[in-house]
């Protein structure tokens, strides 16, 4: 089979896009989804979005990670606002459904500015923090982050089957000044550390934005900056949480599949 598709990548977070608005792709087959996320079999990705049309909504984002799960992506969710304008789903300002429950986002220029779910609670972990912003985070600061072992001390954590029977995502953060840190992630589902992680960066924001008093947190990643801001919700958490940062569109192009060597692969 032959399938179109666009790449897209929100700060060094990359994507393959299908537009999926005639329910031609069939989003069931995970060996189909693993080979076309595959760097060296496929076209590459830490991830894939399907779009299609949902009643009450601009359209709805199925995000698998590269080995085929499924979860909320913040990055993914920004480049999805910017592949569904480029189709001409949606305008500026859009409304749109998410394995997490509904979002609202603005575009302006390459900039999107993605509406978070609010997040009620977090909880001490082993001395560092679980928070769940869509996904799972283990939020852990430590020193000379640029340096750090991410994948190997990542892995730990995320396959502690004691504290997290499910996996989890693991988030390593160093301060750089009073409203700007530093984080590197390894994410559950590609299994290595990506060069930013959407919903990983919310999770540091809203940790140190909490502990400093303030509310908004740049934070610097391999793949470049994204900002975060938020109000406390008066109980302990937090809502009007917003990702800010670029999504862009890097190239588009056909990939021909043969399905009956997938399960090869």
């Amino acid at each position: 089979m032959t399938i179109p598709f666009y790449k897209y990548q929100g700060t060094g977070n990359d994507f393959v896009m299908i537009d999926d608005r005639k329910r031609h792709f069939d989003s069931q087959n995970l060996a189909l989804i693993q080979q076309l996320c595959n760097r060296r079999l496929g076209i590459g990705s830490d991830g894939l979005i399907v779009l299609r049309e949902a009643e009450g909504y601009d359209f709805e984002m199925t995000y698998f990670n590269a080995d085929g799960s499924q979860s909320m992506c913040g990055n993914g969710a920004r480049c999805a606002v910017s592949y569904a304008y480029y189709l001409g789903m949606c305008g500026t300002k859009t409304r749109f459904l998410a394995v997490d429950g509904p979002h609202e986002a603005t575009i302006q220029g390459s900039e999107v500015r993605l509406e978070m779910i609010p997040v009620r609670s977090f909880r001490q972990v082993e001395g560092d923090t679980f928070i769940n912003t869509g996904a799972p985070h283990h939020v852990k600061y430590v020193e000379n982050l640029p340096h750090f072992p991410v994948v190997r001390e990542g892995a730990k954590i995320r396959y502690n089957k004691e504290v997290y029977p499910e996996g989890t995502n693991v988030n390593f953060v160093m301060p750089i000044s009073d409203d700007t840190i530093q984080v590197r992630t390894y994410e559950r589902g590609v299994e290595d550390e990506t060069l930013s992680c959407g919903t990983g960066v919310t999770a540091c924001a809203l940790l140190y934005g909490k502990e400093k008093g303030i509310e908004e947190v740049t934070i610097l990643t391999k793949g470049g900056t994204l900002k975060v801001c938020f109000k406390p919700d008066g109980m302990g958490g937090f809502e009007q949480i917003e990702l800010i940062g670029p999504a862009q569109q890097v190239f588009s192009g056909t990939i021909h599949i043969k399905l009956e060597e997938l399960a090869a692969v």
